[in-house]
């Protein structure tokens, strides 16, 4: 589906927005199909990195713990795995669209109060989103693995820039200079656990939350897939916003149907409309 061949649904546009008004507390759920319109290709969809190539072992964590420096140098290396280095490119080359824009508008106006993304692409913060939580990490930061301390890359304090540290560096591998435990980069590996901070904040907002948007995302994959049902079993209204439709559509109070910077815009302007009439 493009934006040139789909005709949006004002009804559902409407009921949407106002039940973003009418909420107390709203939170969003957001996943890669946001990002595929700044031309970062999902995981798992078509020409996914994983679809390419397969899931990554689930051993990963683990063989960074058995040997960080082993996994630094693989890291650091952009021969090493052309496909990976393609996909991270295409992250840096990557700058937000509208549906970033409108999570953003939709913060500003006061009927987002939180949003939990599975991506990792810094584009909600760099659209200006404020109220965050980076479920999977941010590829931009660092995190050490004991105290959870996180750094932005340019910013980690060893006196180099962080991808410059090579094997020339005093602390490689890089370890944390307050607890002295291993640092990676902030993206959760598989087999490694969220850290406790991320879920404590994902469980807190996603508890205190009335309505929940689910944005790009099948959320098939916990615990994030539990938090709309949490909601929705409290009573909560549960809203999709995606191009296709995925398990969450047959439960879904309303589903928006068409591209992510299409059908948000629609409904900040929605909000806005409800909320000047409401005046």
């Amino acid at each position: 589906m493009t934006k040139d061949n789909f005709n949006i649904d004002e009804s559902l546009v409407r009921d949407a927005a106002q039940s973003l008004v009418d909420s107390s507390y709203t939170i969003a759920l957001v996943g890669a199909g946001i990002s595929v319109e700044s031309g970062i290709p999902t995981f798992r969809g078509p020409g996914g990195l994983w679809t390419k190539l397969g899931e990554p072992s689930s051993n990963g964590y683990k063989d960074f713990l058995r040997n960080p420096e082993s996994w630094w140098r693989q890291n650091l290396d952009p021969n090493i795995d052309p496909e990976r280095t393609k996909f991270r490119d295409a992250i840096d080359k990557a700058i937000p669209n509208e549906g970033h824009y409108a999570l953003v508008r939709l913060e500003q106006i006061g009927v987002l109060h939180h949003q939990i993304t599975q991506n990792v692409d810094d584009l909600h913060f760099q659209a200006g989103s404020r109220s965050v939580t980076e479920i999977h990490g941010n590829r931009t930061m660092l995190r050490c693995i004991g105290c959870e301390t996180r750094w932005s890359k340019t910013e980690f304090p060893t006196g180099e820039i962080v991808p410059e540290i090579t094997s020339r560096s005093n602390n490689f591998p890089p370890m944390c200079p307050d607890c002295d435990s291993p640092i990676k980069s902030d993206t959760v590996m598989f087999g490694e656990p969220i850290p406790m901070g991320t879920l404590d904040s994902c469980f807190l907002h996603s508890s205190k939350a009335t309505c929940i948007i689910v944005v790009g995302t099948s959320a098939t994959v916990y615990p994030a897939a539990s938090f709309p049902q949490d909601i929705q079993a409290r009573g909560g209204t549960l809203i999709e916003a995606n191009p296709n439709e995925t398990p969450l559509s047959s439960t879904a109070d309303i589903a928006l149907r068409g591209p992510t910077a299409i059908t948000l815009p629609a409904l900040v302007q929605m909000v806005e409309h409800i909320k000047a009439t409401s005046r």
